[in-house]
């Protein structure tokens, strides 16, 4: 999500999440409603990450499916108001859908202070996505942070989209999938197969044999 954490799935636990306040959630949910557009809001409680929706409209569904097709083993819970459930343990919000409609919105969450977001191309649908975090949170922070919490002495990622460029920036090698958007391959080291050949398995079973 954009560095919001840092999941140890060996442990079943997260190790660092950063959180968005409950006046500045229910700011980035009064904005959504400003434009009549429903999302996703995402908290941890318990090292349990639970999805929050509102209604079953036609961009809550296709995050829905995205979600799903990539396995998030997650609970969703449907509730009348975000607000009422905006605490101190939201971490994240999304939404896919038209550039048209979701830009609006990108541009009154640019006035929020204490979040910052990523609003890009999807590389595998052709919608936009748009995600926004605490301000705190980054791919490139959660680099920096793993790196020096562990003293690894080298740090490999793989990337695919526009979001991913900032943490090109804080590691050693760089990998941009077969699929990737080009500004991201142009600052790659190596570009792997594509996703959908199992590029990164291929290149770490190529590159890291033990």
């Amino acid at each position: 999500m954009n560095g919001v954490s840092i999941y140890n799935p060996t442990d079943d636990r997260y190790i660092k999440n950063e959180y968005i306040n409950s006046e500045v959630s229910s700011e980035v949910i009064r904005v959504f409603k400003e434009y009549d557009l429903k999302c996703f809001m995402y908290k941890i409680h318990n090292d349990i990450l639970t999805a929050y929706f509102t209604e079953i409209t036609s961009q809550v569904m296709s995050s829905f499916a995205e979600v799903r097709k990539n396995n998030y083993n997650k609970p969703f819970v449907q509730c009348a108001d975000l607000t009422d459930h905006a605490d101190g343990e939201t971490v994240y919000f999304t939404v896919t859908g038209e550039y048209e409609r979701l830009f609006p919105v990108k541009s009154g969450i640019e006035r929020i202070k204490g979040v910052n977001h990523a609003f890009y191309r999807d590389t595998y649908t052709g919608k936009y996505y748009l995600e926004i975090f605490s301000e705190s949170a980054s791919k490139a922070n959660g680099i920096k942070y793993l790196r020096n919490k562990y003293s690894f002495d080298e740090v490999v990622c793989f990337g695919d989209n526009l979001n991913d460029i900032a943490m090109f920036g804080e590691s050693d090698i760089k990998i941009a999938v077969g699929n990737a958007v080009t500004e991201l391959k142009e600052s790659a080291d190596f570009v792997a197969l594509p996703n959908e050949n199992n590029g990164v398995a291929v290149w770490l079973a190529e590159n890291y044999r033990r």
